[in-house]
Parts: C-alpha cells; sequence; structure tokens
C-alpha cells in the first residue's frame, strides 16, 4: 500500500460495496496481520483520548479567583502590615470559609471525555485473513470487516454491506427514540446523519439482527469521536451572574481605591498626621468591603441548589443556580422532556373512518369490528412482548411495537389470550427491503397470516377491505389519502391485514390479503408541560424546539404544546448546512423548530442565539447533545434517560426528565438572584454609611468614629448574621411575570443604588449625630464610639426589613415568612448587647456599656431609615404606574 487513503474522509454512506472495498484497499475476507499493524501505526488506536479531571487543589485555588476574593486578600495583606491581627485573622476565617463551602460544591470533576470513553465497547467480532476473530476493539483499523449480532455496543463507524433484520438503537447520536432499520443500499449525498441507514456507528446498540460492515472510521475520525473533540475544544461558557459579579467586584474595587485617596488626600490636606490617615484609610477599605458578600453570596445560591433539588433539579455548578433566572431562551429537546418517551397509538383508520384511540368510544367491540381486526393483527404480527403482573401491564422490545399491544390491551385484546389462541406456525421478520413483517397462526384449524408495514406497501398485498358488514373492493386511494392525512399529524402510520396462507402465495410477497386498518403512533407530550410552556412565555422565555426526529413530528409537537403554529417553518440539518452565520442569525429568530440535526448544528443554533445577545439553557439526553450542553449558559441533562456524557457536560439535571421541572427551576433562579441582589444591597448600603461616616469624620476634623475592629464586628457579625438570612427569604409575588434580567444590568440594579446612596446617608447622618452628641456631652471618646457603633447596629436591623423587597413596602411582608430574618435581628441586637458588657469583647472592640437613654435616642433615630425608605418606595412605585412599567400588583 503505497498511500494511507483509508485515513482521507469520504461519504461513505454514497458508495457501493466494491467502491468501499477499492477506496479502503481491503477485501471480504478481511485484512491481515499485518496490514492492520501497518495502519494502526498511521491512524492510531480506536480510542479517545483520556483527559484528567482537575486536582482537588486546581478546584480549591479557583475557589479564590474572584475579584472580590482579591479585594479581601489585599485587605488582609494590608491588615497584617499594619499589625492587626485580630482584623486580619477574621477576613483570613471568612475567606478559607467561602473556598471550603465553594470547594464543597464544585469538587465533581469535569469528566465528559471520561464518560465518552465508557460508550467503547472493549471488544470487537472482527474477520482476518478470512477467519474470525475476537479483538479488543482498540485494535481496529479502517478496513477491517466486523460482525455485529444483538446486544452489541458497535465497536467503530461502519459501511454495512450484508445484514439480516438489523436494527440498532442511535438515541445517543441522533435523539431518535425509535431503533433505526438498517440497509446496504447507496444513499444520496448530503443526507443527515440520522437518515444514513446504511452506516453504523460507535456507541450505538444493535438491538435486532446481524450484520457485516466495513471499519471506514476509527478513535477521533468517527462521529463519537468528533462529538468528543467538540466537548474537549468547548470552552464553558460564562454566566450571566459571573459577568455581573466580575462587574461588581471591579466597581467596588473601585469605590474602595478613590475613597481611600480621597480620604488621605483630604486629612493631609486638612494638616492631619500621615500615620493617622493611612489607618482612617484603612478603616474606610475595610467598612467599603463587604467581607460577609462572599459567604452570604455562597449561601443564597447553595439554598437556591436546595430548593430546585426537591424540585426534580439537580446542580453541578453554582452559580448555574442563578442563571436560569437570566435565561432569555430554552432550547428543549423533544423525545423525553417534552415527551413521553413512550410511544402511544392515538387513531385507528378503518373503513368505518377514524376513531380517536384513549377517548373511551372503542369499548366493547363486537367480534366482526374492523378496529377490533385491526388491533388483533397489531398484536399477533408483534415481536414485542407483554405479560400481567402484580403491578400491571408489563412490556418489553420495540417501542413502536410495544405501543401497539399495550393499545390491544387497553381495549380489551390481551396479547397473551390471543397469542395462545392464535398459535404462531412461522415468523416473518421484518427487513427494510420487505418493508413489512408477518406471522402466520393457526386458529381454529385454519392459518392465517398477519402482516403489519408501511401502508403503500401493505395496500399493495390487498384487494379487499375489511368493513363492518363483511369486505368489499379496496380502495387504495382513499386508505394512501388517510395514511398521509395521519402522517400530516405527526403520527407514525402502520397498516395491518390477514389472509388465509392457502390464498397468499409465496409469504416473501404475499397478496391476496384483506386490508384491516391502519393504527397512528404518537410520543404523546408529557403533562403539564404545555402549561409549562405557556408559562415560560409569560416569564419572557422563549422556548425552541432542537430534536433529532422528523420535522413532520417535531412540528406536530410543537403546534400541539405551543412553541409553534401548525404551518411555522422548521429548519432541518440539511438545510442548517446551507446557511452561513450571518443568515443563520436572522433566522433564529423566526424558527422555534430544528428536526433531524446533528449535533455541530445544535451547537450551531446555540452559538446564534448567544451572538444575538440571549442567554441560552439548551437541553439534551444523548452524545450528541454534549457540545451544546457545555457551550450554552446552562446545559440542562436528562438524569433518567440521560447519557453519562451529557450529565458530565451539562449544569444542572433533571431527575423526572420533565420540562414543568425546567420551569419550576426558572423560578427557583430567580427567587435565588433575588436574594444575592437583596443580600448585596444590604451590605452596599450599610458600607456605605460606614464610608461616610469616615469620611465626614475627616472633613469635620473629629476623631475617628469607628475603628476597623468595630468595623469588622459590624460586617461580620452583626451584619453576617442578617444579610445570611436574606437568603432564606421566600420567592416574591409575580417573580414569573417579570420579564428575564437584561445583560448590561449588574448585580444592583439602577434602583438600587440609589437607594443605597439614599439609606447610607441616612444612616451615616442619625450616626454622626449621636457620635457628636455623646462625644459633646460626655467628652469620653470610647463612649461616644460605642454609641456609633451601636446606632449602626440598630440601624442594620431596621434596614435589613427594607430589603426584603424591592418594590415591596416591608410592612406588606409577613416578619413570619422569614423566621431565619427574624432570629438573626434578634440574635444581632443580642450580640451587641453581650459586646458591650463582656470583658473580652470590650477589650477587643475597645467599648463599653451605655445606659438606657442612649438606647431610646439610638432607636429613635435608626428607626429614621425604614421612614426613608418606605418613601422612596411609594414614589417609585406610583412612578412606575404612571409610565405603565412594573405593574402596581407586585407591591
Amino acid at each position: 500500500m503505497t498511500s494511507p487513503r483509508f485515513s482521507e474522509q469520504f461519504a461513505w454512506h454514497t458508495l457501493v460495496a466494491a467502491q468501499i472495498e477499492d477506496h479502503l484497499e481491503t477485501r471480504h475476507e478481511g485484512l491481515s496481520r499485518a496490514e492492520a499493524d501497518a495502519r494502526r501505526a498511521i491512524v492510531g488506536s480506536n480510542e479517545l483520548e483520556e483527559v484528567p479531571p482537575p486536582s482537588g487543589l486546581t478546584i480549591l485555588l479557583h475557589q479564590f479567583t474572584s475579584p472580590l476574593i482579591y479585594l479581601l486578600l489585599v485587605a488582609t495583606v494590608v491588615t497584617l502590615a499594619l499589625g492587626e491581627y485580630v482584623d486580619a485573622g477574621v477576613i483570613a476565617f471568612v475567606l478559607a470559609l467561602n473556598a471550603l463551602i465553594g470547594f464543597t460544591q464544585e469538587r465533581r470533576a469535569e469528566e465528559s471525555v471520561r464518560a465518552l470513553m465508557e460508550l467503547l465497547s472493549p471488544h470487537a467480532r472482527v474477520v482476518r485473513e478470512g477467519h474470525e476473530w475476537q479483538i479488543e476493539s482498540r485494535e481496529l483499523v479502517p478496513g477491517d470487516v466486523v460482525l455485529l449480532e444483538s446486544g452489541v455496543r458497535v465497536p467503530a463507524d461502519l459501511r454495512l454491506v450484508t445484514m439480516n433484520a438489523l436494527e440498532i438503537d442511535e438515541s445517543l447520536l441522533t435523539g431518535e427514540s425509535v431503533p433505526v432499520h438498517k440497509h446496504a443500499r447507496r444513499l444520496d449525498a448530503g443526507i443527515a446523519l440520522a437518515d444514513r441507514t446504511n452506516m453504523a456507528f460507535t456507541g450505538t446498540i444493535v438491538t435486532a439482527g446481524r450484520a457485516r460492515g466495513f471499519v471506514v472510521a476509527t478513535g477521533l475520525a468517527t462521529a463519537l469521536g468528533s462529538v468528543a473533540e467538540q466537548v474537549r475544544t468547548q470552552d464553558t461558557t460564562e454566566t450571566p451572574l459571573q459577568r455581573r459579579m466580575v462587574r461588581f467586584a471591579q466597581t467596588i474595587a473601585l469605590i474602595v481605591g478613590i475613597s481611600a485617596i480621597v480620604l488621605f488626600a483630604l486629612g493631609i490636606a486638612l494638616g492631619e498626621p500621615a500615620s493617622d490617615m493611612f489607618l482612617a484609610a484603612v478603616a474606610m477599605a475595610v467598612a467599603a468591603v463587604p467581607e460577609g458578600l462572599p459567604i452570604a453570596f455562597t449561601v443564597a445560591l447553595a439554598l437556591g441548589v436546595r430548593r430546585m433539588a426537591r424540585r426534580h433539579a439537580v446542580i453541578r455548578h453554582l452559580p448555574a443556580v442563578e442563571t436560569l433566572g437570566s435565561t432569555t431562551v430554552i432550547g428543549s429537546d423533544k423525545t423525553g422532556t417534552l415527551t413521553e418517551n413512550r410511544m402511544t397509538v392515538q387513531a385507528l383508520w378503518t373503513a368505518m373512518g377514524e376513531t380517536t384511540v384513549g377517548d373511551g368510544t372503542l369499548t366493547p367491540l363486537h367480534e366482526d369490528d374492523p378496529r377490533l381486526r385491526t388491533l388483533l393483527a397489531g398484536v399477533l404480527a408483534n415481536e414485542a412482548e407483554a405479560y400481567r403482573t402484580t403491578e400491571g401491564l408489563t412490556t418489553e422490545g420495540d417501542p413502536t411495537e410495544v405501543a401497539l399491544l399495550v393499545a390491544a390491551s387497553e381495549l380489551g385484546v390481551e396479547p397473551e389470550e390471543v397469542r395462545d389462541e392464535y398459535r404462531e406456525l412461522e415468523e416473518i421478520p421484518f427487513e427494510s427491503e420487505r418493508r413489512f413483517s408477518g406471522s402466520v397462526r393457526e386458529h381454529s384449524d385454519e392459518r392465517l397470516l398477519f402482516v403489519k408495514g408501511a401502508p403503500e406497501r401493505v395496500v399493495d398485498m390487498c384487494d379487499r377491505i375489511c368493513t363492518e358488514h363483511g369486505e368489499h373492493l379496496i380502495d387504495g386511494q382513499a386508505v394512501h389519502r388517510a395514511a398521509r392525512a395521519m402522517a400530516a399529524r405527526g403520527l407514525r402510520v402502520l397498516a395491518m391485514a390477514d389472509g388465509p396462507v392457502a390464498q397468499v402465495g409465496d409469504l416473501e410477497a404475499p397478496g391476496g390479503l384483506r386490508f384491516l386498518g391502519l393504527q397512528g403512533m404518537l410520543d404523546p407530550p408529557r403533562a403539564g408541560v404545555a402549561e409549562a410552556i405557556t408559562g415560560c412565555r409569560a416569564a419572557g422565555i422563549r422556548v425552541m424546539m432542537i430534536t433529532g426526529d422528523h420535522a413532520i413530528t417535531a412540528r406536530a409537537i410543537a403546534a400541539e404544546l405551543g412553541i409553534a403554529d401548525q404551518d411555522a417553518p422548521v429548519l432541518t440539518g440539511v438545510e442548517l448546512d446551507d446557511l452561513d452565520d450571518d443568515e443563520l442569525r436572522r433566522r433564529v429568530h423566526e424558527v422555534s423548530v430544528y428536526a433531524r440535526v446533528a449535533p455541530e448544528h445544535k451547537l450551531a443554533v446555540v452559538r446564534a442565539l448567544q451572538a444575538e445577545g440571549e442567554v441560552v439553557a439548551v437541553t439534551g439526553d444523548g452524545v450528541n447533545d454534549a457540545p451544546a450542553l457545555k457551550a450554552a449558559e446552562i446545559g440542562i441533562a436528562m438524569g433518567r434517560g440521560g447519557t453519562d456524557v451529557a450529565r458530565e457536560a451539562a449544569d444542572m439535571v433533571l431527575t423526572d426528565d420533565n420540562f414543568v421541572s425546567i420551569h419550576a427551576a426558572v423560578e427557583e433562579g430567580r427567587v435565588t438572584f433575588d436574594n444575592v441582589r437583596k443580600v448585596t444591597f444590604f451590605l452596599l448600603s450599610t458600607g456605605a454609611a460606614a464610608i461616610l461616616v469616615i469620611l465626614l469624620a475627616t472633613v469635620f476634623r473629629w476623631p475617628l468614629p469607628l475603628l476597623p475592629a468595630q468595623l469588622l464586628w459590624l460586617n461580620l457579625v452583626t451584619n453576617g448574621l442578617q444579610d445570611v438570612a436574606l437568603a432564606f427569604e421566600p420567592g416574591e409575588p409575580h417573580v414569573l411575570r417579570r420579564p428575564p434580567r437584561p445583560r448590561a444590568e449588574g448585580v444592583v440594579s439602577r434602583v438600587l443604588w440609589e437607594r443605597t446612596v439614599l439609606a447610607g446617608a441616612v444612616m451615616a447622618a442619625g450616626t454622626l449625630a449621636l457620635y457628636r452628641w455623646e462625644l459633646d456631652q460626655t467628652g469620653d471618646l470610647t463612649r461616644a464610639r460605642t454609641v456609633a457603633l451601636t446606632t449602626l447596629v440598630v440601624f442594620m436591623a431596621f434596614h435589613v426589613g427594607n430589603s426584603r423587597s424591592e418594590w415591596q413596602s416591608a410592612f406588606r411582608i409577613s416578619p413570619f415568612s422569614n423566621r431565619f430574618l427574624l432570629g438573626a435581628q434578634a440574635l444581632a441586637l443580642a450580640l451587641q448587647v453581650g459586646a458591650l458588657y463582656l470583658p473580652a469583647t470590650q477589650y477587643v472592640l475597645r467599648v463599653e456599656p451605655i445606659e438606657l437613654g442612649a438606647w431610646v435616642r439610638i432607636v429613635m433615630v435608626a428607626s429614621t431609615v425604614l421612614v426613608a425608605v418606605e418613601i422612596d418606595k411609594a414614589f417609585r412605585r406610583r412612578l412606575a404606574a404612571r409610565r405603565g412599567g412594573r405593574s402596581a400588583t407586585t407591591t
């Protein structure tokens, strides 16, 4: 062999067997061992490269990559340099606790390619030098002749050349829920991978029959290998929350830096000692950096994880909790997610017309009813099994054939009973060339042939049709019209016929049969999915269907669920291949249903949506879905019917494989982000108050009202209890009636930034007023600082009520709806009281007890922040109502 022509890529499905042998330089008797070894040296082993998961140290270090964490690290270094070891120790404890929580949540390593490797068959049966051998699959090379049989996993990509009733389950690659009947005929170029019925692909499973085929691709060159390479090279998409937190941390860093510089420069300009001003700048930095935010943020996400788990959504990565709340488009698989993943007979058509199945109108059926005979044929020309147990009807076999048995059983035709009554003499298995299957049965000393198959094939076998009053000449055109009408509704249509064996002639090509009827099947939509899609639409989320199923079926299900109209356009994988990037970006706005798509098509649709500014969630269960799952802002895998590959590539796993759970998870995601926002606003506004206290005291040339240790106590203990408790807030009304948040909107909205300034100013003014009062009345700096610290603590106890909703009045929210917060408020106040009397905290915080009169003044002044924010909320609600913006009902 002078050149490795076998290593090139070809449309193998377009070649006939002789062309394949010539191109691969092989033969029917297989390769020799020497030839196989030489080829393996060129193309490598038939395996996927294993990528080791990230180490525990890598995961731990990743917890320190947030810009907000960087600020805390700098604060730790600065406080250590100043000899403030207690302050530095407290900040270091916060960092360690946050890292521990994040590490625990993300310990599971990414193992997408490792899971893909498990789909490779460990052994293969090959023909080499005219003899059959069993070898390790990794030793296969292009040109090898591989033998397949029922139950085996296909070890490499094969071009099939001979077979007997071969069926292969390709759902992991194509999403097609029904096993594919294979043949050896050449096919036209340009057809989708799911329609290449003369090929067998690595990792798929033979469900019936036998076959022989030539290996045309191994390792990364296979369809499975292509998916592995896409998963390996696909960067994980940064979530909206991660982008917002980066912007937020940068904003905080800018505020801290500018404030510290301004304060230091102002103090120097006023003649203050540089050492004092440096301490004041550090105090301001400590006040400005929300040390408790990383913990509160992580707790809020972890609580979201727990709530979602109760609603059948398991989160693998913390930021994914919130991402669903930002989602603008959900690209959903069809089979098993929107539908039940089980074929069900929906309609019967006979000479009596069409009858809907499942509405109770078919019972009882009399013996001469053609509908009864149609059901009977569906049971007898059937290789699936059905039998009664204590748990009900148990079935095994091809989903289509199982559907026929279940429909018959539900309508009074018990499979076990009729099969005992009609004893089988001979079976005619389905083959793609034959396009029907059949069974010869003996009943009352009469031999009968029952067949089922493609309507056009079965009609050609029949010369008469069964009616309620006997038999009549068949009107083939009427049958074809009925079959086409059923198929147009997305039903998979099978025709049934029967006849005495003595009259049918050759069983390979029978004739003279009696046509019985048609049965139309569909994988029906899941209960509640249509309502969930309506709910998504009300929440401003567009739902799309991206499936490997046929276009007609996809359109029918999409129309039934309200995803698209009955005449809405459907884009297939073949059509997607003809679109450039710009055209696809335009079409994704118009088309909501994509059918017969390959992995690269699904990925292209996701990328086009992202390029248009959409936040995309995508569902999937097969290997073919893994690249898109990883590329989307949030990938959602199926927990029951999904593959390990899909689950490992996803951010979220549905334990019930139900789209309704996605709708529930969207709600929880929005609640989680709302709580993150509440926590952040609370910490920012109290931090703003502390900054203003220090800055204004410097301007007025007053002694520093708050020391760094006091500010840390404020941020981490009294504040920290309440901000963590805010993470437990239940969802507000109408959370799913709001549109998704704009990408450009930060963690804190413009309204809350403005309210931060208002609340911070009120709290700072009240604190400084009481500080100055105590200093003037007593001349005791320690006492004045104690009053300032306590005033801010009480301010926060009132202000946390303001933070429970961006728009609702605090007086309209039950204090008992978040018992954690109620307890946290009480505990924060108790800790502050205790700190004033315990010697240890008196020493660390430099505080002392205060009398009842001071407490009365503090409570009266601190309550003003509640009044100020309530006025602001009321004004904004009226303004929004007048502008027709946010509905007043949210109040």
